[in-house]
């Protein structure tokens, strides 16, 4: 674990197969860098090919092997999360050194995060610290959010929640939509914070707009509890449907509420079935916790039959939407979009959601 591989570099996870070639053959031949990094983003939101995290990942690689940063913090983050090849967090910290050396300062903040706790290198909160503040110093607003976690939540220091604050609030200042979404969460949830939920829905609009999951599915459900807030009266459920469709479970969680009570949508108990059982599918055990009472009582309602074809539409989608997304782009909406670089730790943006009160039921 406290180094990186160093095979990584002399290929790309095992020599294509024929089905890789046939479809490399098949597609338009690159002739620099830039090409390679423009197909591999077509690849990444399906823009005049057919959506594929895999080819995405090889043109990424390639344009990796040839030097480029970018590339190699792209391919990094791909490794990082598993996307288009199997999960590997020390190769993922290998690129991001190699990128972070190549000038790229967002390279040295998803490194910094590995270092702070301690995946695909050994763990070193102090260096993690030093690299948030090298980024930051070169405006870097996710540095300045991921300082403000560090502050926030104790981590390696002592808690200090005004610090911590100030960081995120000097991230928001740039417009990081991590930094706003912290912001928009202190403002709307936290326990120990003045709560201010029209402040709170400017942040996480901001973050929206930056197509920041975890901000679509909190913006959601501030809405559903302060309705009036709503930009336009679909607003609610379109946010809540794109973070259910990027991989967020407790979104995909609460449609289904609002629709077994019939709360700002029709009641609808079989698409309240069907949302929740695709919340458990993409939540695992701490979704089946939750949900496993109401599943079993809307299941008693609509019948084993139709429960049955619920099950079956519900694994399909799943499949063709297992890809956790923290990012969404606009362009690749309608597809499950593309994935960008900001990595989220298990300390910190990822699971904020867990200090969210429970949806209405």
């Amino acid at each position: 674990m406290c180094g990186f591989l160093p095979c990584v570099a002399n290929g790309f996870a095992a020599p294509p197969g024929q089905s890789e070639m046939q479809a490399a053959s098949a597609e338009p031949q690159p002739h620099s860098i830039r090409d390679e990094l423009k197909l591999a983003n077509d690849y990444s939101i399906g823009r005049g090919v057919e959506q594929s995290f895999e080819r995405a990942a090889y043109w990424f690689k390639k344009a990796a092997d040839s030097g480029d940063p970018e590339a190699q913090m792209q391919i990094g983050y791909f490794y990082d999360v598993g996307i288009g090849v199997a999960k590997d967090p020390e190769t993922a910290a290998r690129w991001y050194q190699l990128a972070s050396a190549n000038g790229l300062v967002s390279a040295k903040v998803n490194l910094g995060v590995l270092y702070l706790w301690g995946t695909g290198v050994r763990q070193d909160q102090q260096l993690a610290a030093q690299l948030f503040r090298e980024a930051a110093a070169k405006g870097s607003g996710l540095a300045d959010c991921y300082l403000g976690n560090i502050y926030y939540l104790g981590i390696g220091v002592p808690v200090d929640k005004a610090q911590g604050e100030q960081w995120y609030a000097k991230g928001a200042a740039v417009h990081n939509p991590q930094a706003e979404f912290n912001l928009g969460l202190l403002f709307f949830v936290a326990r120990d914070h003045a709560h201010d939920v029209g402040k709170a829905a400017t942040l996480l609009r901001a973050s929206v707009a930056a197509g920041y999951v975890p901000a679509m599915s909190l913006l959601g459900l501030l809405l559903v509890h302060n309705p009036a807030l709503a930009a336009s009266p679909g607003e609610t459920i379109e946010l809540l449907s794109d973070a259910s469709g990027s991989g967020s479970w407790r979104s995909s969680m609460i449609l289904g509420a609002l629709e077994y009570e019939g709360n700002g949508v029709p009641a609808d108990p079989a698409a309240a079935y069907y949302h929740l059982r695709v919340a458990v599918l993409q939540g695992g055990e701490d979704a089946e916790g939750i949900l496993a009472n109401d599943l079993k009582a809307l299941a008693a309602r609509l019948g084993p039959a139709q429960t049955a074809v619920l099950d079956a539409r519900a694994e399909d989608w799943y499949r063709q939407h297992q890809v956790v997304l923290v990012f969404m782009s606009k362009e690749g909406k309608k597809k499950a979009a593309f994935l960008q670089y900001a990595l989220a730790d298990p300390g910190g943006n990822a699971h904020a959601l867990e200090m969210l009160p429970s949806p209405p039921h």
